[in-house]
């Protein structure tokens, strides 16, 4: 039992270090700095790259609110990869003003793989671009994306995270999940990271890369998360990736829980293939460039290996209490502790946010009291997924059928 104690000990320092650090720096985003001045003041040339596999419902949207942008016309093209679809993406696309280039590959179907195959070709002709951002068919933008994509730019960013809004949060309790979930990450996350100088992470969507990175060698990521490995490889070098609350970017989330679990499962999934091949790599980073950014970018491949290390505290104290080492108590205050944590204290904090960002908590109030079973469910999907992980792409169906101006 002395052996026990000690582990019990050793998993508490750990996750109360790893907790009280994020605690820390979330306070961060409540603080207010001045906007970074500009090192040079032009209208940077953009792409807007949409991968899109029988998006054929919702891509017209998207491809409107870019041609709707508040920058001038000649700045941007609107590219649309219409990768290996069977229906109508490639004509809406066309017929709304996009540049269409069609990809078929039965074999390589991720949107890093379609990424790749486009940006080779711009690679070989040279072109004139400066940047590019990339969306996914179903988000529609708010009209100063790009201008303001274009300041931090201007400000000497290289790669900037937008804000990815939910344009159907009140669908169904799992979009509005969703949608509390990224309003806490965009805050606690992305904001504080801002606010500190350290890394944000790119989000899938709604992001912009300076079009020199990916020269010579394309879009070259091999997990499922393209996003997260890309964010990560950047960080390793000691290039931190930064964020933008006011480029908007509005994105459709899934309604049911069959669909969350394939796709939630599918980022989990992709964070331990991000573990296996880079936990090494930014371990290195952070003796090589010995800055508070790549540790931080390494404590974010940690929060699977915490969930795993809370469960086995909670194991450890169930053994001390069956051993009489542990009184009734404390058992039950264990317990208490990481229930309360992870089921009743995010409903408070998602209060709090709607109310720092100033949004209506009325038609909100059945996702929050469900939040709890949104984030109990994503233990379920982090334990399957470690047993049993599934690395074939599948894909969420996109429908709602929403324009711009019914969200902006």
């Amino acid at each position: 039992m002395r052996y026990l104690y000690l582990l019990q000990q050793a998993l508490i320092w750990i996750i109360t270090v790893y907790w009280l650090y994020q605690l820390v720096v979330s306070f961060c985003s409540l603080i207010k700095l001045k906007d970074k001045p500009l090192k040079i003041n032009k209208d940077h040339k953009f792409m807007a790259i949409i991968p899109a596999h029988n998006e054929e419902t919702v891509v017209g949207n998207l491809v409107e609110s870019l041609k709707a942008q508040n920058y001038p016309k000649d700045k941007y093209d609107i590219y649309v990869i219409a990768d290996n679809c069977t229906d109508d993406t490639a004509k809406v696309a066309k017929e709304a003003g996009a540049i269409v280039l069609k990809r078929f590959d039965e074999f390589h179907k991720t949107k890093g793989f379609a990424l790749d195959w486009f940006l080779k070709q711009k690679i070989e002709e040279d072109a004139d671009y400066d940047a590019f951002c990339v969306f996914d068919a179903d988000n529609i933008v708010d009209k100063d994306f790009l201008k303001n994509m274009n300041k931090k730019l201007c400000q000497g960013e290289e790669v900037v995270q937008g804000y990815r809004d939910i344009k159907n949060p009140n669908d169904s309790w799992i979009s509005s999940g969703y949608a509390i979930f990224y309003w806490m990450m965009h805050r606690f996350y992305h904001l504080a990271r801002y606010n500190l100088g350290l890394s944000a992470l790119l989000n899938g969507t709604g992001f912009m890369v300076k079009f020199d990175l990916v020269k010579p060698n394309g879009w070259k990521t091999i997990t499922l998360t393209e996003d997260i490995e890309y964010s990560l490889m950047n960080i390793i070098d000691g290039r931190k990736v930064s964020w933008s609350t006011d480029a908007i970017v509005y994105d459709e989330q899934p309604i049911t829980f069959k669909q969350s679990w394939v796709q939630r499962s599918r980022w989990t999934v992709g964070h331990l293939q991000c573990m296996k091949h880079y936990t090494k790599d930014l371990a290195e980073g952070v003796v090589k460039h010995k800055t508070l950014m790549n540790f931080d970018g390494m404590l974010y491949m940690f929060g699977i290996p915490i969930m795993l290390i809370t469960l086995l505290l909670l194991g450890v104290n169930t053994l001390l209490f069956m051993g009489n080492e542990m009184t009734t108590f404390d058992l039950v205050v264990s317990y208490g502790k990481y229930l309360a944590s992870t089921f009743i204290v995010p409903i408070m904090i998602a209060v709090v946010i709607m109310k720092l960002d100033k949004r209506d908590i009325k038609p909100m109030w059945f996702g929050l009291l469900c939040y709890p079973l949104f984030m109990g469910s994503w233990i379920l999907i982090n334990l399957k997924c470690i047993i049993n992980p599934n690395t074939k792409w599948e894909k969420i169906n996109h429908v709602r059928d929403i324009k711009i101006r019914e969200v902006a």
